[in-house]
Protein backbone atom coordinates (compact mmCIF):
# COMPACT_ATOMS: atom_id res chain seq x y z
CA UNK A 1 0.00 0.00 0.00
CA UNK A 2 1.46 3.39 -1.02
CA UNK A 3 2.34 5.95 1.63
CA UNK A 4 -0.26 8.67 2.19
CA UNK A 5 1.05 12.13 1.25
CA UNK A 6 -2.07 14.27 0.78
CA UNK A 7 -5.38 13.93 2.58
CA UNK A 8 -8.71 15.54 1.85
CA UNK A 9 -11.58 16.27 4.22
CA UNK A 10 -15.22 16.94 3.45
CA UNK A 11 -18.43 17.39 5.42
CA UNK A 12 -21.57 15.84 3.99
CA UNK A 13 -25.28 15.78 4.76
CA UNK A 14 -26.72 17.88 7.59
CA UNK A 15 -24.34 20.19 9.43
CA UNK A 16 -23.69 19.64 13.13
CA UNK A 17 -21.88 21.68 15.81
CA UNK A 18 -18.37 20.29 16.27
CA UNK A 19 -17.64 19.60 12.61
CA UNK A 20 -15.25 22.56 12.57
CA UNK A 21 -13.40 21.19 15.59
CA UNK A 22 -12.91 17.92 13.71
CA UNK A 23 -11.68 19.76 10.59
CA UNK A 24 -9.20 21.75 12.67
CA UNK A 25 -7.84 18.59 14.28
CA UNK A 26 -7.53 16.81 10.93
CA UNK A 27 -5.59 19.70 9.42
CA UNK A 28 -3.22 20.14 12.32
CA UNK A 29 -2.71 16.42 12.94
CA UNK A 30 -2.08 16.00 9.21
CA UNK A 31 0.52 18.76 9.16
CA UNK A 32 2.16 17.32 12.29
CA UNK A 33 2.53 14.05 10.37
CA UNK A 34 4.11 15.77 7.37
CA UNK A 35 0.99 15.59 5.18
CA UNK A 36 -0.59 18.12 2.88
CA UNK A 37 -4.26 18.72 3.69
CA UNK A 38 -6.98 19.84 1.28
CA UNK A 39 -10.56 20.81 2.02
CA UNK A 40 -13.34 19.70 -0.29
CA UNK A 41 -16.15 22.24 -0.20
CA UNK A 42 -19.88 21.35 -0.29
CA UNK A 43 -19.44 17.64 0.31
CA UNK A 44 -19.67 15.17 -2.54
CA UNK A 45 -21.31 17.80 -4.75
CA UNK A 46 -18.24 19.98 -4.36
CA UNK A 47 -15.99 17.01 -5.03
CA UNK A 48 -17.69 16.44 -8.38
CA UNK A 49 -17.22 20.14 -9.12
CA UNK A 50 -13.54 20.10 -8.09
CA UNK A 51 -14.18 22.68 -5.34
CA UNK A 52 -10.96 21.93 -3.51
CA UNK A 53 -8.85 24.30 -1.41
CA UNK A 54 -5.53 24.03 0.43
CA UNK A 55 -5.76 24.06 4.22
CA UNK A 56 -2.96 25.06 6.55
CA UNK A 57 -2.71 25.54 10.28
CA UNK A 58 -3.62 29.21 10.11
CA UNK A 59 -6.69 28.66 7.94
CA UNK A 60 -8.36 26.63 10.72
CA UNK A 61 -7.32 28.83 13.63
CA UNK A 62 -10.17 29.40 16.09
CA UNK A 63 -12.82 27.54 14.13
CA UNK A 64 -13.43 24.99 16.92
CA UNK A 65 -15.80 27.43 18.64
CA UNK A 66 -17.96 27.98 15.58
CA UNK A 67 -21.03 25.97 14.63
CA UNK A 68 -21.73 24.74 11.13
CA UNK A 69 -18.86 23.80 8.83
CA UNK A 70 -16.34 26.10 7.14
CA UNK A 71 -16.25 23.62 4.26
CA UNK A 72 -20.02 23.94 3.71
CA UNK A 73 -22.17 20.91 3.03
CA UNK A 74 -24.72 19.72 0.51
CA UNK A 75 -26.74 16.72 -0.62
CA UNK A 76 -25.60 15.04 -3.81
CA UNK A 77 -27.92 12.72 -5.75
CA UNK A 78 -25.23 12.13 -8.38
CA UNK A 79 -23.10 10.33 -5.83
CA UNK A 80 -25.67 7.57 -5.52
CA UNK A 81 -24.72 6.49 -9.04
CA UNK A 82 -21.58 4.61 -10.11
CA UNK A 83 -20.74 7.28 -12.69
CA UNK A 84 -20.79 9.97 -10.01
CA UNK A 85 -18.57 7.98 -7.68
CA UNK A 86 -16.13 7.21 -10.49
CA UNK A 87 -15.96 10.91 -11.32
CA UNK A 88 -15.35 11.75 -7.66
CA UNK A 89 -12.45 9.30 -7.44
CA UNK A 90 -11.00 10.75 -10.64
CA UNK A 91 -11.10 14.27 -9.13
CA UNK A 92 -9.37 13.03 -5.99
CA UNK A 93 -6.59 11.47 -8.05
CA UNK A 94 -6.24 14.58 -10.21
CA UNK A 95 -5.68 16.60 -7.05
CA UNK A 96 -3.20 14.12 -5.61
CA UNK A 97 -5.49 13.16 -2.73
CA UNK A 98 -4.71 9.61 -1.65
CA UNK A 99 -6.46 9.68 1.72
CA UNK A 100 -9.96 11.02 2.48
CA UNK A 101 -11.85 11.81 5.69
CA UNK A 102 -15.64 12.01 5.40
CA UNK A 103 -17.57 13.66 8.25
CA UNK A 104 -21.29 12.88 8.14
CA UNK A 105 -23.94 10.24 8.69
CA UNK A 106 -24.85 6.85 7.26
CA UNK A 107 -25.52 8.23 3.78
CA UNK A 108 -22.13 9.91 3.73
CA UNK A 109 -20.49 6.66 4.85
CA UNK A 110 -22.00 4.80 1.90
CA UNK A 111 -20.19 7.23 -0.38
CA UNK A 112 -16.99 6.71 1.62
CA UNK A 113 -17.42 2.96 1.29
CA UNK A 114 -17.62 3.24 -2.50
CA UNK A 115 -14.58 5.51 -2.67
CA UNK A 116 -12.56 3.09 -0.54
CA UNK A 117 -13.57 0.24 -2.85
CA UNK A 118 -12.02 2.20 -5.73
CA UNK A 119 -8.62 2.49 -4.09
CA UNK A 120 -8.65 5.75 -2.12
CA UNK A 121 -7.96 5.20 1.57
CA UNK A 122 -11.07 6.54 3.29
CA UNK A 123 -12.10 7.11 6.93
CA UNK A 124 -15.56 8.12 8.19
CA UNK A 125 -16.29 10.28 11.23
CA UNK A 126 -19.88 10.26 12.61
CA UNK A 127 -21.31 13.76 12.41
CA UNK A 128 -25.06 14.12 12.99
CA UNK A 129 -27.20 15.74 15.66
CA UNK A 130 -29.62 12.77 15.56
CA UNK A 131 -27.28 10.26 17.31
CA UNK A 132 -28.68 7.65 14.93
CA UNK A 133 -25.46 5.93 13.78
CA UNK A 134 -25.61 2.43 15.22
CA UNK A 135 -21.92 1.70 15.63
CA UNK A 136 -21.23 4.57 18.03
CA UNK A 137 -22.55 5.93 21.32
CA UNK A 138 -21.55 9.47 20.32
CA UNK A 139 -21.99 11.51 17.16
CA UNK A 140 -20.62 15.00 16.58
CA UNK A 141 -23.25 17.64 17.33
CA UNK A 142 -25.74 15.67 19.41
CA UNK A 143 -24.60 17.10 22.73
CA UNK A 144 -24.89 20.69 21.50
CA UNK A 145 -28.22 20.07 19.79
CA UNK A 146 -29.83 18.45 22.81
CA UNK A 147 -28.58 21.22 25.08
CA UNK A 148 -29.98 23.82 22.68
CA UNK A 149 -33.34 22.03 22.65
CA UNK A 150 -33.33 21.63 26.44
CA UNK A 151 -32.70 25.35 26.93
CA UNK A 152 -35.48 26.28 24.49
CA UNK A 153 -37.93 23.91 26.17
CA UNK A 154 -37.11 25.42 29.58
CA UNK A 155 -38.00 28.86 28.19
CA UNK A 156 -41.22 27.64 26.57
CA UNK A 157 -42.15 25.93 29.84
CA UNK A 158 -41.91 29.27 31.66
CA UNK A 159 -44.43 30.94 29.37
CA UNK A 160 -46.62 27.83 29.22
CA UNK A 161 -46.83 27.89 33.02
CA UNK A 162 -47.61 31.62 33.05
CA UNK A 163 -50.55 31.14 30.69
CA UNK A 164 -51.64 27.75 32.13
CA UNK A 165 -51.54 26.24 28.67
CA UNK A 166 -50.33 23.08 26.96
CA UNK A 167 -47.31 23.29 24.67
CA UNK A 168 -46.46 20.84 21.92
CA UNK A 169 -42.72 21.25 21.27
CA UNK A 170 -41.29 19.70 18.13
CA UNK A 171 -37.61 18.73 18.13
CA UNK A 172 -35.52 17.32 15.31
CA UNK A 173 -35.38 13.61 14.63
CA UNK A 174 -37.14 12.47 11.48
CA UNK A 175 -36.25 8.81 11.99
CA UNK A 176 -34.72 8.87 15.47
CA UNK A 177 -36.09 9.99 18.83
CA UNK A 178 -32.88 10.52 20.79
CA UNK A 179 -33.16 14.31 21.10
CA UNK A 180 -36.80 13.96 22.17
CA UNK A 181 -35.97 11.23 24.69
CA UNK A 182 -33.13 13.15 26.28
CA UNK A 183 -35.27 16.27 26.50
CA UNK A 184 -38.09 14.29 28.07
CA UNK A 185 -35.72 13.23 30.85
CA UNK A 186 -33.93 16.58 31.13
CA UNK A 187 -36.99 18.85 30.92
CA UNK A 188 -39.88 16.70 32.04
CA UNK A 189 -43.01 16.35 29.94
CA UNK A 190 -46.51 14.95 30.11
CA UNK A 191 -45.79 12.89 27.00
CA UNK A 192 -43.25 12.11 24.30
CA UNK A 193 -43.77 11.06 20.70
CA UNK A 194 -40.86 9.31 18.97
CA UNK A 195 -40.55 7.28 15.74
CA UNK A 196 -39.28 4.22 17.63
CA UNK A 197 -42.54 3.87 19.60
CA UNK A 198 -44.63 1.93 17.12
CA UNK A 199 -47.92 2.43 18.94
CA UNK A 200 -49.02 5.95 19.88
CA UNK A 201 -52.35 6.25 21.68
CA UNK A 202 -53.51 9.85 21.40
CA UNK A 203 -56.39 9.15 23.75
CA UNK A 204 -53.91 8.02 26.39
CA UNK A 205 -51.94 11.26 25.95
CA UNK A 206 -55.10 13.32 26.36
CA UNK A 207 -56.10 11.34 29.45
CA UNK A 208 -52.66 11.98 30.93
CA UNK A 209 -53.01 15.72 30.39
CA UNK A 210 -56.49 15.76 31.96
CA UNK A 211 -55.34 13.60 34.88
CA UNK A 212 -52.39 15.89 35.56
CA UNK A 213 -54.67 18.94 35.41
CA UNK A 214 -56.98 17.32 38.00
CA UNK A 215 -53.96 16.75 40.23
CA UNK A 216 -53.25 20.46 40.18
CA UNK A 217 -50.78 20.84 37.31
CA UNK A 218 -51.38 24.14 35.55
CA UNK A 219 -49.29 23.66 32.40
CA UNK A 220 -48.39 20.74 30.17
CA UNK A 221 -45.48 19.92 27.87
CA UNK A 222 -45.53 17.38 25.03
CA UNK A 223 -42.28 16.69 23.17
CA UNK A 224 -42.73 15.53 19.58
CA UNK A 225 -39.95 14.21 17.34
CA UNK A 226 -40.45 15.71 13.88
CA UNK A 227 -40.82 12.34 12.16
CA UNK A 228 -43.96 11.39 14.08
CA UNK A 229 -46.40 13.90 12.64
CA UNK A 230 -47.58 17.51 12.50
CA UNK A 231 -47.28 19.30 15.84
CA UNK A 232 -49.69 22.01 14.65
CA UNK A 233 -52.46 19.53 13.92
CA UNK A 234 -51.78 17.65 17.17
CA UNK A 235 -52.08 20.91 19.11
CA UNK A 236 -55.50 21.58 17.59
CA UNK A 237 -56.71 18.08 18.46
CA UNK A 238 -55.42 18.27 22.03
CA UNK A 239 -57.08 21.65 22.59
CA UNK A 240 -60.37 20.38 21.19
CA UNK A 241 -60.28 17.27 23.38
CA UNK A 242 -59.14 18.91 26.63
CA UNK A 243 -60.45 22.47 26.45
CA UNK A 244 -56.95 23.63 27.42
CA UNK A 245 -55.31 26.30 25.26
CA UNK A 246 -52.60 24.48 23.32
CA UNK A 247 -49.76 25.96 21.28
CA UNK A 248 -47.23 24.26 19.03
CA UNK A 249 -43.61 25.38 18.76
CA UNK A 250 -41.24 23.94 16.17
CA UNK A 251 -37.63 24.40 17.29
CA UNK A 252 -36.27 23.55 13.84
CA UNK A 253 -32.78 24.43 12.72
CA UNK A 254 -31.69 26.29 15.84
CA UNK A 255 -30.75 22.79 16.99
CA UNK A 256 -28.13 22.54 14.24
CA UNK A 257 -26.42 25.86 14.93
CA UNK A 258 -24.59 27.53 17.76
CA UNK A 259 -21.21 27.23 19.41
CA UNK A 260 -20.43 23.57 20.19
CA UNK A 261 -20.30 22.36 23.78
CA UNK A 262 -16.99 21.33 25.34
CA UNK A 263 -17.90 17.68 24.74
CA UNK A 264 -18.54 18.23 21.04
CA UNK A 265 -15.30 20.18 20.68
CA UNK A 266 -13.15 17.64 22.52
CA UNK A 267 -14.70 14.46 21.12
CA UNK A 268 -14.78 15.82 17.57
CA UNK A 269 -11.14 16.89 17.85
CA UNK A 270 -10.16 13.47 19.14
CA UNK A 271 -11.97 11.76 16.28
CA UNK A 272 -10.34 14.11 13.78
CA UNK A 273 -6.84 13.35 15.02
CA UNK A 274 -7.65 9.63 15.17
CA UNK A 275 -8.72 9.66 11.51
CA UNK A 276 -5.28 10.97 10.52
CA UNK A 277 -3.59 8.27 12.61
CA UNK A 278 -5.63 5.65 10.78
CA UNK A 279 -4.72 7.01 7.36
CA UNK A 280 -1.04 7.18 8.29
CA UNK A 281 -1.20 3.52 9.34
CA UNK A 282 -2.58 2.54 5.93
CA UNK A 283 -6.14 1.90 7.13
CA UNK A 284 -9.10 2.32 4.81
CA UNK A 285 -12.87 1.74 4.77
CA UNK A 286 -13.04 2.46 8.51
CA UNK A 287 -15.46 4.50 10.59
CA UNK A 288 -14.47 5.97 13.95
CA UNK A 289 -16.74 5.25 16.91
CA UNK A 290 -17.00 5.94 20.61
CA UNK A 291 -17.92 2.71 22.42
CA UNK A 292 -17.74 1.69 26.08
CA UNK A 293 -15.78 4.78 27.02
CA UNK A 294 -13.14 4.49 24.29
CA UNK A 295 -12.52 5.76 20.78
CA UNK A 296 -12.18 2.91 18.32
CA UNK A 297 -12.78 2.10 14.64
CA UNK A 298 -14.82 -0.44 12.70
CA UNK A 299 -15.10 -1.58 9.12
CA UNK A 300 -17.64 0.64 7.34
CA UNK A 301 -19.41 -2.44 5.95
CA UNK A 302 -19.88 -3.74 9.50
CA UNK A 303 -20.95 -0.33 10.80
CA UNK A 304 -23.61 0.16 8.12
CA UNK A 305 -25.08 -3.27 8.82
CA UNK A 306 -25.81 -2.38 12.45
CA UNK A 307 -29.22 -1.20 13.66
CA UNK A 308 -29.78 1.31 16.44
CA UNK A 309 -32.76 1.49 18.75
CA UNK A 310 -33.78 3.54 21.75
CA UNK A 311 -32.50 2.13 25.04
CA UNK A 312 -35.57 0.48 26.60
CA UNK A 313 -34.57 1.26 30.18
CA UNK A 314 -33.89 4.90 29.38
CA UNK A 315 -37.30 5.11 27.73
CA UNK A 316 -38.87 3.53 30.85
CA UNK A 317 -37.09 6.08 33.02
CA UNK A 318 -38.46 8.90 30.87
CA UNK A 319 -41.98 7.59 31.41
CA UNK A 320 -41.56 7.14 35.16
CA UNK A 321 -40.15 10.57 35.94
CA UNK A 322 -41.52 12.71 33.12
CA UNK A 323 -45.15 12.98 34.16
CA UNK A 324 -46.61 15.07 36.97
Amino acid sequence: MSEIKTIGVLTSGGDSPGMNAAIRAIVRAGIANGLQVKGICRGYAGLLGSEIIDLDSRSVSGIQSRGGTILYTARCKEFYKAEGIDRGVQVLRENGIDGLVVIGGDGSFRGAQEIAARGINTIGIPGTIDLDIACTEYTIGFDTAVNTAMDAIDKITDTSMSHERCSIIEVMGRNAGFIALWCQIANGADGILIPEAEKFDERDLIDTILSNRQKGKKHHIIINAEGVGSSMRLARRVEAATGIETRATILGHIQRGGSPTAKDRVYASTMGAYSVDLLCSGATNRVIAYRNGHFTDLDIDEALAMKKTIDEYQFLVSQMIGQY
